[in-house]
């Protein structure tokens, strides 16, 4: 006797009801369209719209204030502590974020989740918080305080104290940007190369760094524009001293607040300037970084 084999109701219900499926699996076009709009009207309201007041408030007075605002003597020292701070703070995060990624992602040690749950500290802690830690530690009142007033040494409301600060809130950067790409590339480049007798020193520069360079220069950008723009950690450590201690986000609050709207946002401008081109530098780094992960993934 001849059976007939009959379809499986799932595919009948399918075949019979096209539409069906097509609308449990797609959006219908006024759903993407409303989802788009409400995007683009947030972005416009919370994003466009500041950053471009930011800028039409700054040369609203013409070129000449706008200049003057920047070659201000308190501006100029505020710009060079900036660019200071975060000259020295994004190479420790470097030296940092590659000696830690490199552990946690080639070698396994008792601990090594405590580490990875310390490396996201300043994600959780607030900035004031940690700049105030340091007033506590090195403070006049602090744990070091007076050894370090005996030799005449001086991190709070000074330089040290500013990068300290920066430094905390800006380590993780780097090290959460080659983590997941040196475990997902595994350690078997690294164990070729010591097989054919390469030094620790040859795998880390011929291998290991080759294969992350631009998850490494996407992390230090992250890292440049949070040094750059870091307001709560350095704002308790510098002591508002105008000339002195006063980065360009100190700066800038200090200028609002007497009413020097120009001045204010002149250097608010540059300092969107700088994120503006922090944020292409991003992008374009972004994408490498993705190329990267997926040929990853396809060996």
């Amino acid at each position: 006797m001849n059976t007939v084999a009959l379809p499986a109701p799932s595919q009948t219900s399918a075949a019979a009801n096209p539409r069906r499926l097509r609308e449990a699996t797609t959006e219908a076009p006024w759903v993407r369209r409303t989802l788009i709009s409400l995007a683009l009207a947030f972005m416009t309201l919370f994003l466009f719209v500041p950053l471009g007041t930011v800028f039409f408030e700054a040369f609203k007075k013409g070129w000449d204030v706008y200049v003057a605002a920047l070659v201000d003597p308190d501006a100029l020292s505020a710009i060079q502590l900036t660019l200071l701070a975060a000259a020295i703070s994004v190479p420790l995060n470097l030296v940092f974020g590659i000696a830690a990624a490199w552990s946690i992602a080639k070698f396994e040690f008792r601990g090594k989740n405590i580490l990875l749950t310390l490396i996201d500290l300043p994600f959780s802690v607030s900035p004031v918080i940690a700049g105030l830690i340091y007033v506590l530690v090195f403070g006049l009142q602090g744990w070091f305080g007076e050894w370090l007033r005996d030799h005449n040494l001086k991190v709070i409301f000074a330089l040290p104290g500013i990068v300290l600060a920066t430094v905390f809130v800006t380590f993780p950067f780097v090290a959460r940007e080659l983590i997941p790409l040196m475990q997902a590339q595994g350690i078997e480049q690294e164990e070729a190369a010591r097989v054919l007798g390469a030094s620790g020193w040859q795998i880390f520069r011929r291998v290991t760094l080759p294969n992350v360079k631009w998850a490494l220069l996407y992390g230090v950008i992250l890292c440049n524009a949070r040094a750059m723009g870091e307001f709560g950690a350095v704002s308790v450590v510098s002591g508002h001293i105008r000339g002195q201690t006063n980065t360009m986000p100190l700066h800038i609050e200090i200028v609002y607040n007497e009413y020097q709207f120009a001045a204010a946002f002149a250097v608010a401008s540059l300092l969107a300037a700088l994120a503006l081109v922090t944020l292409v530098l991003k992008y374009l780094v972004e994408q490498r970084v993705k190329k990267e992960l997926r040929s990853v993934h396809e060996h």
